[in-house]
């Protein structure tokens, strides 16, 4: 089974995460930063990856801290559970839509950490969520996973929308990557391996 528990504590998060990357999309997540709580459902919803997660931090220095945390305990776990990444597809490309939103993502788990992330330079507030920390989600995600992403806002106006457009693009593109390809054998590389 690919499956992964991941604990991290500072001075400013506590978090305890578990996955299981063959799972059904089920999830419970507790954190206090409400909209990043809706984020990581969505992305467990879509991509199929079952998700566990219990997170505490500084929120009244920020939500800063608590929102990049999440993100990098999510990719440690992720980048664990995919061990050796014998069989798996590798790619995974999306283009989703949410309402007048559309996003596009791709995704190679290739053990290069780069993220390419656009999200027509917006700004505002989503509740007390600043958008912008939606990048800092990804980058903490991609970083620690090792991982590349190129995750792109096409369009949209309604801040929402948009970051949910690019969370479920980016689930639907992980979903793919992370498959086992009853087809292949080995590693999906012609180096032999995705270290």
């Amino acid at each position: 089974m690919r499956k992964a528990t991941v604990k991290r504590e500072t001075r400013e998060t506590q978090i305890e995460l578990s996955i299981n990357l063959d799972g059904k999309g089920r999830y419970s997540v507790d954190t206090p930063v409400g909209f990043l709580s809706h984020m990581v459902e969505t992305l467990s919803k879509h991509s199929l990856i079952d998700i566990n997660i219990m997170a505490t931090g500084d929120i009244h220095v920020s939500h800063h801290h608590t929102v990049e945390d999440v993100g990098i305990v999510l990719g440690t776990a992720i980048k664990e559970a995919l061990g050796d990444k014998k069989g798996i597809r590798r790619f995974g490309f999306a283009v989703i839509p949410m309402d007048e939103a559309l996003s596009l993502c791709s995704i190679d788990l290739s053990g290069r950490p780069l993220l390419f992330y656009d999200d027509l330079g917006l700004r505002g507030k989503i509740t007390e969520f600043d958008f912008e920390l939606m990048e800092e989600f990804f980058k903490g995600l991609t970083l620690s996973a090792g991982i590349t992403v190129h995750l792109k806002a096409l369009s949209g106006k309604n801040l929402h929308h948009i970051a949910e457009s690019m969370t479920k693009a980016f689930a639907v593109a992980l979903r793919q990557a992370v498959e086992i390809d009853p087809r292949r054998e080995g590693s999906p590389s012609t180096k032999g391996t995705l270290d």
